[in-house]
């Protein structure tokens, strides 16, 4: 099912003075000057006319010209990704040839992503080689019907992040402490000459206390080498493709005010672009993007939950049970903390990432057949059963 069957959304385009693109002047005749300067229309205040409100259609055919076509997101709302479904279905049937570039993937598992969008491998087989589970942790589903559109249609999926390793040893000690073959995965050109970009990151890092272990300096730099890797990845990408558009889906820290990716990428390949932001929660800044979008708010239904705090059983396979949620159907039906997950359902569990996929689809309510093994004090396991109620 296509977003255009599920949501309806308003498109603004963010031109606030002058004439509305394509309506005509905002007012017919100018209006005579205030006789008194005390009564001047405040020269701050921003207009939007409302002629210029448009849909999905008439956007798309206003961006189907752009070489890259950038929409943010906010990562755990699911109808920022409908509005990104939405935009790569509209520029599909438009026979624009594309690719998707996106923030959630990270280079080094570009193979999987590859083979996962020919059709080689299944999508459990995908979440295990990308490491999505660990890597990224938003839920899939989010993200379900964008990839499941790309490989229906062979449309290529650029994973666009530089490996997790690296940004958190740049956390940990800076690019300058970096060794000789960390520094040459790294952008060979950074740059750190626009003060707003380092302002705004610098007022993300005084509203996460959590981070205030951390180095200022080396927070800062983590956002560049974030922004500067997708961007290099994104630039390469289309010099070796210029047949394609590019669809790039990142967080819309990534890609507002064009500080982070856009510039960065546009620095490296002069190509038009444009910036498209969900405008429901923030002001009207014209500097922020090209369109805002104003969709209604959607919910992923609930997932069903077993209520356990999992790691993967490292040497011994499994997913090792620490603790319990305090509503826990796995714990009401008797299991254990210590106890190795090694089934559910028809789905064997070697890793976390097996439980997570087992669970996929399935809801609250439900009941699933969960196996484990309990460490007896002979230092043999007993593999035991229980009938767990999803949560």
């Amino acid at each position: 099912m296509s977003y255009f069957q599920l949501s309806a959304f308003v498109v603004t385009a963010v031109l606030v003075s002058g004439a509305c693109a394509g309506t005509g002047p905002a007012h017919p005749k100018t209006p005579p000057p205030p006789a008194d300067v005390s009564q001047a229309p405040d020269p701050g205040t921003r207009v939007l006319h409302l002629a210029a409100l448009s849909d999905m259609s008439d956007l798309l055919d206003r961006i189907a010209d752009r070489r890259v076509v950038f929409v943010g997101e906010s990562h755990d709302r699911y109808e920022d990704h409908l509005n990104q479904l939405a935009v790569i279905e509209g520029l599909h049937a438009r026979g624009k040839p594309l690719a998707i570039g996106m923030e959630f993937f990270q280079q080094p598992y570009q193979a999987a992503i590859d083979a996962y969008i020919a059709g080689e491998i299944d999508e459990a087989e995908f979440l295990r080689r990308t490491e999505y589970f660990d890597r990224w942790r938003f839920d899939y589903r989010l993200y379900r019907p964008i990839l499941r559109f790309a490989r229906e249609h062979g449309i290529p999926v650029i994973a666009l992040n530089l490996e997790a390793e690296l940004t958190r040893r740049v956390g940990e000690v800076g690019i300058a402490g970096l060794n000789e073959a960390e520094r040459a995965r790294i952008p060979a050109e950074i740059d750190r000459s626009d003060p707003t970009y380092r302002e705004r990151i610098e007022a993300v890092f005084a509203m996460h206390p959590s981070e205030r272990k951390q180095d200022v300096e080396n927070f800062i730099e983590v956002q560049l080498l974030w922004d500067e890797g997708m961007a290099e990845r994104a630039a390469t990408y289309l010099e070796a493709n210029p047949g394609r558009t590019l669809v790039v889906l990142a967080g819309s820290g990534h890609v507002e005010y064009g500080q982070g990716i856009p510039g960065r990428l546009t620095r490296r390949l002069d190509v038009p672009s444009v910036t498209i932001l969900n405008g429901t929660r923030r002001g009207m800044d014209p500097a922020a993007a090209d369109f805002f979008l104003y969709p209604k708010e959607i919910a992923l239904p609930p997932s069903g939950l077993l209520g356990v705090m999992l790691e993967s059983g490292i040497d011994r396979g499994g997913a090792l049970v620490q603790g319990f949620a305090e509503s826990s159907g796995a714990k009401d039906a008797g299991l254990q903390e210590g106890d190795r997950i090694v089934q559910i359902g028809d789905q064997p569990v070697s890793a976390y990432a097996d439980v997570r996929i087992a669970l996929l689809d399935k809801g609250p309510g439900e009941t699933m057949p969960v196996e484990v093994l309990r460490e007896r004090t002979l230092g043999t396991d007993e593999r035991l059963s229980f009938q767990v109620e999803l949560r």
